[in-house]
């Protein structure tokens, strides 16, 4: 006699998820806010300790629930809380600056996950094709007749189309034998970066400042006696490129193309058996992942002024790995709170900057065996709607 049905979880109120974000939001404040490195530890020490209480309590689970059940709701209330939080810092450039580096790496990081999370091709070129990108501003930004806004896709573009060198090789090799190409690949573009003159070789290049509708991106805002610092300019550009960066990719992932990738990255002899073109979708991963991040790496040369082969080496890419694995193979929030994590707390705890690889290291190991799935899992696929697991 077959089993009644399991009924679906009861659904969460929208209080549960504005709690957890609220209470997330304080907790980030306090972290940028304070200088001392006493109260920092003092601040991570009370974070671990909430974020085991809360796990004990089956607030954790309660929270992503309510983020399921109200997710437009939840989606627009943290970009609203985002902004509220910059707002808060708004004449601090350094903050502003850091906040927006997070939202750079976001962006790489939900293009590496197309092809890493879903595709399950593995890339460690990552900051290669930020360097694609960076480039491109550089170069085609001494041309004044491009406009800087036009110089984002430009360079997401650039770097789809020169990552594709890539896609022969990979297209013939798996695993780590893929994932020697590309490590490969970031160590010969490094190189002849420096070696190169027209590139402006280990000097680097100057980038022509942002600018849009007449105004300025390095102009700081004076408004009766109100002062934001500029930074905040390249914030706004910068949550609104990761907003819509990150709705496509959840398109993606929820369209007959993410359930396509997820079968050539499960098994690619069945997916082949059902008639699914495994080097179709690997090119489509992979070149769709180099644009977002050639775009990102177009932004961050934007941001800087100034770009060297020493923005772009095969640590960065590192770093671009360490997030995707931390937060969890395809989630897209998981990325979000990996690299705010990554990129804030070396900056608030300059005793581990030079140390940084090495936890990275250590804590990649401690997840892979005590939590496979990353901080933050993806959710299992929904094949029906109405129907949850």
């Amino acid at each position: 006699m077959r089993a009644p049905p399991e009924e679906p979880p009861a659904r969460k109120s929208v209080f549960f998820g504005v709690g957890g974000l609220l209470a997330a939001m304080l907790y980030l404040a306090l972290v940028l806010r304070v200088d001392s490195q006493s109260a920092i530890l003092g601040l991570l020490a009370i974070g671990a300790t909430g974020v085991f209480i809360a796990a004990r309590l089956d607030l954790i689970s309660a929270f992503r629930q309510s983020y399921r059940d109200n997710e437009r709701v939840m989606d627009v209330l943290s970009i609203v809380a985002v902004l509220i939080l910059a707002a808060g810092f708004h004449n601090s450039s350094f903050i502003l600056f850091l906040l927006t580096t997070v939202l750079i790496n976001i962006i790489a990081c939900l293009g590496l996950n197309l092809q890493f999370g879903y595709a399950g091709m593995l890339n460690f070129a990552g900051a290669a094709m930020l360097g694609v990108g960076g480039y491109t501003a550089a170069l085609l930004g001494q041309n004044a007749a491009i406009p800087p806004i036009l110089l984002l896709p430009l360079g997401g573009l650039f770097a789809a189309v020169i990552g594709s060198i890539l896609l022969p090789p990979m297209l013939r090799t798996q695993g780590h034998y893929s994932a020697v190409v590309t490590i490969a690949f970031n160590l010969l573009f490094t190189t002849f970066l420096e070696v190169y003159g027209g590139f402006g070789g280990t000097q680097g290049l100057p980038v022509q400042s942002m600018s849009l509708l007449g105004l300025d991106f390095n102009d700081d805002w004076k408004i009766n006696g109100f002062e934001v610092a500029f930074y905040a300019n390249y914030f706004v550009l910068g949550l609104m490129l990761t907003v819509i960066v990150a709705a496509v990719v959840r398109r993606m992932e929820r369209s007959w193309i993410g359930l396509s990738l997820d079968a050539v990255r499960l098994d690619e002899t069945s997916a082949r058996c059902f008639g699914v073109n495994i080097a179709l979708w690997k090119a489509v991963a992979f070149m769709s992942g180099n644009f977002i991040i050639g775009l990102a790496g177009t932004f961050y040369a934007l941001m800087l002024g100034y770009i060297a082969p020493t923005n772009f080496t095969f640590g960065d890419s590192l770093i671009l790995v360490t997030i995707i694995i931390l937060g969890g193979l395809g989630s897209i929030w998981g990325v979000i709170l990996t690299a705010a994590i990554v990129i804030i707390l070396p900056e608030k705890l300059q005793a581990i900057q030079e140390y940084r690889f090495l936890l990275y290291a250590i804590v990649v190991t401690f997840v892979l065996l005590f939590q496979p799935g990353g901080l933050l899992p993806r959710a299992p696929r929904i094949f029906f709607p109405g129907w949850r697991p």
